[in-house]
């Protein structure tokens, strides 16, 4: 309920008639309600339409640990009776683009998306604002674009995994830590920043040519003699993800580079393949988390008109055969 004509008059120091005319407008733009005899009281929300409808868009479906994101996302949706719209942009801007100009032509009452080479400028904002402006609520999922600064993410705390693991090996008495990161995601920027630093405040830091950098177009040229010369000048390594760690370890072991007794190999995920791998890999686990039940129960409350924040999650680090 509003206050009273006399009490709105008393505390803005106005007079009834202007009371009455603020209130109308109110009324006008439906977002109150006014009964004679009881006074005015603000308008429940009204939703729109259901559909019944969700779009999920991933970097990628089948591969690595998406299944199981998307598996979690997918449960949530049918438990809640929505459907989930499925596409895959393969990391690719292009294909990104395509996706969202079809969507916009869709009924679909939300989008849980992983943007796509994140830590690079994106043509496709102005479709993320479109559907914004649609009132179609998006949440993100593994990363963010920093051009949509008002956006709901659910993502890792890359930074803190990436000074975590140097730790870990720093404890272990490696003082020569190499790193392989991602250039066009913003995970892969965070978890080189988490790892510089912690280099740094060691007083550990490494020569540039130890820091090995690759994008989704030339992740399949990663493996050089140039890779295993520089790295077996170290004791250490700290991989982007199982993916990369668990081609790494049989590369490595082709080269005569033992794994851990000549160099010690880390990574994040914590993903089937750290099990699968010939040396278990180390690895940063969610724990009990799931960032895929998570990111979509944050966007059902979206959808509910809930209000909904971005979640940071924490990692917990699962040791292995890879570090010990």
């Amino acid at each position: 309920m509003l206050p009273t004509e006399e009490a709105l008059t008393q505390r803005f120091s106005v007079s009834r008639q202007t009371v009455r005319q603020a209130l109308a407008m109110l009324v006008d733009a439906g977002l109150i309600v006014k009964q004679r005899g009881s006074g005015s009281r603000v308008r429940a929300q009204q939703l729109p339409p259901r559909s019944g409808n969700i779009a999920i868009i991933a970097t990628y479906i089948s591969d690595y640990i998406f299944p199981g994101i998307l598996r979690e996302a997918q449960s949530v949706f049918a438990a809640n009776q929505y459907s989930a719209i499925l596409s895959a942009t393969r990391n690719s801007v292009y294909h990104e683009r395509q996706i969202l100009q079809d969507l916009l032509n869709k009924p679909i009452d939300g989008i849980l998306v992983e943007g796509t080479k994140t830590a690079l400028p994106n043509p496709n904002l102005d479709l993320y604002q479109k559907l914004t402006q649609r009132n179609i609520p998006i949440v993100f999922f593994n990363g963010f674009y920093a051009n949509l600064p008002d956006s709901v993410s659910v993502y890792a705390d890359n930074f803190g995994g990436g000074y975590e693991l140097v730790q870990h090996l720093l404890q272990k008495g490696h003082a020569a830590i190499a790193g392989i990161f991602k250039n066009d995601d913003i995970q892969g920027h965070e978890r080189y920043a988490g790892y510089i630093t912690a280099l740094r405040d060691a007083d550990r830091m490494m020569p540039d040519g130890s820091v090995f950098w690759y994008s989704t177009e030339t992740r399949e040229t990663l493996f050089t003699e140039e890779l295993a010369r520089k790295i077996a000048e170290c004791s250490a390594v700290v991989c982007y993800n199982d993916e990369i760690a668990f081609r790494l370890i049989p590369f490595l072991l082709q080269h005569d580079i033992r794994v851990p007794q000549d160099v010690a190999v880390v990574s994040f995920d914590n993903s089937s393949l750290s099990e699968l791998s010939p040396v278990k890999i180390t690895s940063l686990s969610y724990g009990g988390q799931s960032i895929g039940h998570i990111a979509a129960e944050t966007l059902l409350d979206r959808i509910a008109g809930k209000p909904a924040e971005s979640r940071t999650l924490r990692w917990t680090l699962i040791e292995k055969d890879s570090s010990k």
